[in-house]
């Protein structure tokens, strides 16, 4: 009896706070935030203890290799739910009632929340460490990202686009994967090349080509995004603009790398 009045509680908390409308957007903050934590430490453990190269990495590789090890499963994370909610879940459809502009769900929101815990973490650990974890352009795009995806959870407001531009975080595990075969000496292993080509593929598909779909439903929808609140209108215009001119630029250095690595290879 004793158990079954804790369960009855617990579950009267998770249901009347921790996933009430309007506790949702802190508590997956705050979810996202420990969540990163959790990982940064579970990583540092296990890896001293099952990677024998982890303890000859100098203290700044450790805590980039612990680093990556978040963004990995962020990505992994939130690829999943913004794959379901832009093309199988029906939240964003046409065929909804109302404007797609201001469609949401509770998993939407907490899903943003755990997010943009997320991009605060790691923003807080690369102006801590700056600029060993990454200059100015991860800075600007982690700032944007936050702003973007904090104020798309708290008024519901465009977050089909919001989810559309963090669809391209679908890249981000092949990157963390490349540094690891680096820092490991397989800079010349056939995984090596895989995973550049593969990171070419992803990086086409999810930070070009995804983007001109975006932009090309916001240009058909516009009647829509223009009901939107002037800052969000400027954050779903500009935001994507910004990101897609940076993701220009690090494509072009990913395909000078790739026929760097093809071409020692022949």
């Amino acid at each position: 009896m004793a158990i079954k009045s804790y369960q009855d509680q617990a579950e009267l908390l998770l249901k009347e706070y921790l996933l009430a409308d309007s506790f949702i957007p802190y508590t997956s903050i705050i979810v996202g935030i420990f969540s990163c934590k959790m990982v940064y430490d579970l990583t540092r453990f296990f890896s001293a203890v099952y990677f024998k190269s982890y303890s000859n990495l100098t203290k700044m590789q450790r805590i980039e290799w612990n680093n990556r090890a978040i963004s990995t499963l962020h990505a992994i994370f939130i690829t999943v739910i913004s794959l379901y909610l832009v093309f199988c879940s029906k939240l964003f459809s046409d065929s909804h009632a109302g404007l797609i502009t201001f469609q949401s769900s509770s998993l939407s929101t907490f899903a943003l929340g755990v997010s943009v815990g997320y991009f605060i973490a790691d923003l807080g650990m690369i102006i801590w460490f700056y600029p060993s974890l990454g200059g100015m352009e991860y800075v600007i795009h982690h700032l944007l990202s936050m702003i973007a995806v904090a104020y798309a959870m708290l008024t519901s407001e465009g977050q089909l686009y919001t989810y559309m531009v963090l669809i391209s975080e679908t890249t981000t595990p092949g990157i963390n994967l490349r540094w690891y075969l680096d820092i490991a000496g397989l800079k010349r292993s056939r995984a090596y090349l895989i995973n550049g080509v593969v990171i070419f593929l992803a990086w086409l598909v999810a930070r070009i080509l995804l983007f001109i779909y975006l932009f090309y439903h916001v240009y058909l929808h516009y009647d829509q995004v223009k009901q939107m609140h002037k800052f969000g209108i400027l954050l779903a215009l500009i935001v994507p603009v910004v990101l897609s001119a940076m993701n220009l630029i690090w494509f072009w250095k990913i395909i000078k790398g790739l026929k760097k690595t093809l071409t020692k290879r022949h």
